[in-house]
């Protein structure tokens, strides 16, 4: 795309698509182009947001009824004249009480509340034609800038996403410089919908959320529930590989106790509310954390026994409202595969290259072979010392650079106990992912009073790592459904083998390669009814299943199988202690 200028204030930056702030001016440009069309197809419309997104925008509407893919068809062709018009963006600075005035005049109560929330004696307004509106910007020159866009879908939001407020409807789109580009990225976008994890976990029957039971909570249906157990026998075997010992701590806790920790200071509005028992206030837990080094203080340590690693798939409790919660990948309730470990700042660079090794491990074991590495600094609030602050996070920049790996800069995105690692993970089809974390932390041993006798015979003060290497169970669960689009590879598959039977003469010679299947492990089930082959194996292509296994008179006389591979390759007559060989040697190497 050509470059343009965009309007800051009284001057002009030089700016293209290419640029992340380009295109966040362009979309959001584009967004007041939909507002500016939706207010005159729908002029009842009160007009709250309207901010670029990743690929894309949104603005919310409070309309008395409820958008329709018609109504979508029309605010495009009317954008599509205010485009063409090719309008300039006219910014214009007044007084705070006279765009209250403007605003009240125009009945747009949203508008009013910004502006009462502002505290500068000016505000900033935007306007193409006859269209106005309150924004910081800044804006392309002009509509006709916009080469081509489209509108996706409409949910509903909470005003300021606080389910007290009016919900409101959240129009998305998304604008590009080259047609080419949008043709791209919706076709991107109609992959996603084949991946959805919500969609697959519901047809292959692996987990389910129901209202009854309450939003963002899971429930692991069998089949979900065996790739969890398989999940959780790899983490707990690799940790005891590793050297880590496993712990487990209970769900709540005295509320006392995230007092002294700081999650009530700092993270308390995304706790629950308390329970009182026997008259003491208890909470649920939000964090392993404290009961790891309630552990650690239940006996004197020694800096000989320095590290010290906890390992423990721990489930948690977080407040999310309810329009964020989004199937797996957003929920209340979650199990960690979490860890902390104890040692002396002369260990630390090495503690956190060794958990860099074992992270690049997890990923690469369950198919994730790409990554961004960001390093995320002291945000605005945090406890601790800045002298603290700068040795964690001079430790974790050391060892990621030891690795040779490179990242990028997270300005103020540590947490409030210190700065942190993040790994994002790349899917099949190149979409970031937040999974693993690691995190310095010199703040909770010094609020705890936890100590080491040293070699010294004094007492000194350990540092703390926390680290996740998949984040949380729920999560990582629905980025590995949505990373293979529910075909998953063969050891973590719930159902690796299907037995099918042509004809009932040869059900019992079915029932006999199934139980030897299981007997050694192999994860497999056998379809015994009078249905015609072809029925079967399409069912058994629709659930994803790694092999099945076809038997007719041919292979029953012969001690064979006839092997069909998921995707239809057909691997041709095997005998028993072929195909078990090539199971597995395929689940041992995890292919």
């Amino acid at each position: 795309m050509m470059p343009f200028f965009m309007q800051v204030a009284n001057s002009e930056v030089h700016i293209t698509f290419d640029d992340k702030e380009g295109r966040d001016v362009y979309r959001h440009s584009t967004s007041h182009i939909m507002a500016h069309a939706v207010k005159e197809l729908f002029p009842d419309a009160k007009l709250a947001i309207g901010p670029a997104i990743e690929d894309g925008f949104y603005y919310d509407f409070d309309y008395h009824r409820h958008f329709t893919p018609e109504d979508l068809i029309m605010i495009e062709e009317r954008m599509r004249e205010i485009i063409k018009a090719d309008r300039p963006f006219v910014r214009k600075e007044i007084d705070r009480e006279e765009a209250i005035s403007y605003f009240k005049s125009r009945e747009e109560p949203y508008k009013i509340q910004l502006i009462e929330e502002i505290k500068d004696k000016s505000v900033s307004l935007y306007q193409e034609g006859d269209f106005v509106d309150l924004c910081l910007g800044p804006h392309i020159p002009s509509t006709g800038k916009v080469k081509t866009f489209k509108l996706l879908s409409v949910a509903g939001a909470y005003w300021r996403g606080d389910e007290r407020n009016r919900m409101l409807q959240r129009i998305y789109g998304t604008s590009f410089s080259k047609e080419e580009d949008l043709e791209a990225y919706l076709k991107k976008l109609e992959e996603i919908k084949k991946r959805d994890h919500r969609n697959i976990g519901r047809e292959l029957g692996l987990f389910s959320i129901n209202e009854e039971t309450g939003a963002g909570l899971i429930l692991w249906h069998p089949r979900g529930a065996l790739i969890r157990k398989t999940i959780e026998d790899f983490w707990r075997e690799e940790h005891y590989r590793w050297d880590y010992d496993l712990v487990y701590s209970p769900h709540i806790a005295k509320l006392d106790l995230w007092k002294k920790s700081g999650h009530i200071d700092f993270y308390r509005e995304n706790m629950y509310s308390p329970m009182e028992i026997d008259n003491i206030d208890y909470e649920l837990k939000p964090m392993n954390c404290p009961f790891h080094i309630m552990i650690y203080k239940s006996e004197i340590r020694s800096y000989r026994n320095l590290p010290i690693r906890y390992a423990e798939l721990g489930t948690v409790y977080r407040y999310e409202r309810s329009g964020v919660l989004h199937g797996l990948l957003r929920v209340r309730g979650f199990t960690q595969d979490d860890a902390h470990i104890f040692c002396r700042e002369d260990q630390l660079p090495d503690e956190i290259q060794r958990v860099l090794d074992f992270t690049v491990f997890v990923l690469k074991t369950f198919g994730f072979h790409e990554y961004d590495i960001f390093l995320s600094t002291r945000p605005e609030e945090y406890v601790g010392t800045l002298e603290n602050w700068e040795k964690a996070t001079s430790a974790l920049k050391m060892a990621i650079e030891k690795k040779g790996l490179s990242y990028r800069n997270d300005i103020g995105a540590g947490v409030f106990y210190g700065p942190k690692i993040d790994i994002k993970v790349k899917d099949a089809i190149g979409r970031a992912w937040q999974c693993s974390t690691i995190q310095v932390d010199f703040n909770l041993p010094e609020r705890f009073d936890i100590t080491y006798r040293g070699e010294d015979g004094k007492e000194h003060q350990p540092i703390m790592i926390h680290r996740a290497l998949m984040g949380s169970l729920e999560r990582f669960f629905g980025v590995l459904i949505e990373h293979y689009a529910g075909a998953f590879p063969l050891w973590l598959s719930p159902v690796q083998v299907r037995v099918l039977s042509i004809t009932d003469s040869q059900m019992d010679y079915a029932r006999k390669i199934k139980d030897e299947l299981r007997s050694i492990g192999i994860r497999t089930e056998a379809d015994l009814r009078n249905e015609k082959i072809g029925l079967k194996i399409r069912e058994g292509s629709i659930e994803k299943i790694p092999y099945l296994l076809i038997i007719g008179e041919k292979e029953k006389k012969g001690n064979t199988v006839n092997v069909r591979k998921r995707g239809g390759e057909n691997l041709g007559e095997m005998t028993l202690p072929e195909i078990i060989e090539r199971l597995k040697k395929e689940i041992e190497e995890k292919l």
